[in-house]
């Protein structure tokens, strides 16, 4: 039976989060890079670089996705059971793939970029596997990693991005607020979660009445469960006097946003009380640290300085904070911005950071837990933003 390898479906009204020059600037940013380096035809394959710069963001189920850029084109790559909703919800070109013969999604790709180019492509992304096939098919004349500079060109937030972001920081505010109100003794930490993750689902669909909602969740962590700062969610009832980790992240569109506070059920006793304020004002600090000019070292290196003042250094288990935009738990990453001894990256206006310290006590001694503040900010021309507006501290978190 003949059929077809590729073949174009498009039907439907085209919605995407950003306006079509928004796509068109990105793009213009990435053809640009992609000149200086020499770099005739990028294939992306990441979930977080496909809908960076084309809007669709895919559910691989494992089949391959991808995204293809050259000089004047920009073609989504996707499989036949999505049928026409990745050109709905892409900027630019889509090609349907067909499974009725392997490696078709590579025939696919070759329909755009022909062979024998300088070809880009996602070394930190794209399997061993999948960068055989590419080289089988393209016949590249060379391969050359993309993805550090794209991620470069991602740490910089555009004024829509900026729009986006402020929302999703409001929503995790709901989504805190909602889970304030369901914190009491006996209630499991599933129960609570639920709540923050149905406020927020609820205000990102009244906000955003045309999106695709998908994969905001909650991470509500009770007691032990606090030790560490990805803990899922288990059914562990709360009691009197245990310390809790506030973690609601709503997705907008692949992009994310975070509210992470540290909270008590009912009372605080005097050896956590000391070790949060400690904590709290580690977090402020650290935000006084965050404008233009300062490395994500020195203000890593300062911090790290103030906790070893205070005989605490020891109980830091990650890094202080990250840079947001399109990633999640699953996907996406722009680790050159993050706050840690071996990042030296220089904040710039533009970028959004987080300052989150942790310090997590070990079970039996005093103050056992895991102790999180986290804000969103902004950088500025002479300073920073702060986005994040659920307070944190013991005045209003001993619920």
């Amino acid at each position: 039976m003949d059929r077809p390898q590729f073949y174009r479906f498009h039907q439907g009204d085209r919605v995407l989060p950003f306006a079509a020059s928004e796509y068109d600037a990105r793009l213009a940013g990435l053809r640009a890079r992609m000149a200086e380096a020499g770099v005739e035809a990028c294939i992306f394959t990441s979930m977080h670089n496909i809908a960076y710069y084309s809007g669709f963001l895919y559910c691989s189920f494992g089949r391959p996705y991808g995204l293809v850029v050259t000089a004047s084109e920009s073609v989504t790559i996707s499989a036949g059971i999505d049928a026409a909703q990745p050109w709905r919800r892409c900027h630019g070109d889509n090609i349907t793939y067909t499974d009725w013969e392997r490696n078709n999604f590579w025939r696919a790709i070759v329909s755009v970029t022909g062979t024998g180019k300088r070809a880009g492509y996602e070394a930190d992304h794209m399997t061993l596997a999948q960068k055989a096939l590419m080289d089988a098919f393209l016949a590249p004349s060379e391969a050359v990693d993309v993805a550090p500079m794209t991620m470069r060109q991602r740490m910089h937030k555009s004024p829509a991005e900026l729009e986006i972001i402020r929302a999703g920081a409001q929503v995790a505010d709901v989504g805190g607020y909602a889970i304030r109100e369901a914190i009491r003794e006996g209630v499991r930490e599933i129960d609570v979660a639920m709540a923050g993750r149905d406020a927020m689902e609820l205000e990102i669909a009244k906000r955003f009445p045309e999106a695709e909602y998908r994969d905001t969740w909650v991470w509500f962590q009770s007691g032990i469960n606090t030790d560490g700062a990805h803990n899922p969610v288990t059914a562990r009832k709360l009691q009197r006097g245990d310390i809790l980790s506030l973690n609601t992240f709503p997705m907008i569109s692949g992009y994310y946003t975070a509210l992470e506070r540290t909270l008590f059920v009912g009372e605080v006793d005097e050896a956590s009380l000391k070790i949060w304020e400690a904590n709290v004002a580690a977090h402020e600090y650290g935000m006084s640290l965050l404008k233009p000019g300062a490395s994500c070292a020195e203000v890593t290196e300062a911090i790290n300085s103030f906790f070893a003042e205070r005989d605490l250094l020891q109980y830091r288990t990650f890094g202080y904070g990250h840079s947001f935009g399109v990633l999640s738990h699953y996907y996406g990453r722009e680790a050159g911005l993050e706050l840690r001894e071996d990042i030296d990256t220089v904040l710039e206006p533009g970028m959004v950071i987080s300052m989150e310290p942790m310090l997590t006590i070990p079970d039996g001694q005093p103050g056992t837990g895991g102790y999180r503040e986290h804000d969103i900010l902004i950088i500025t021309e002479d300073g920073n933003e702060n986005i994040t507006g659920y307070p944190y501290g013991p005045g209003f978190n001993v619920v």
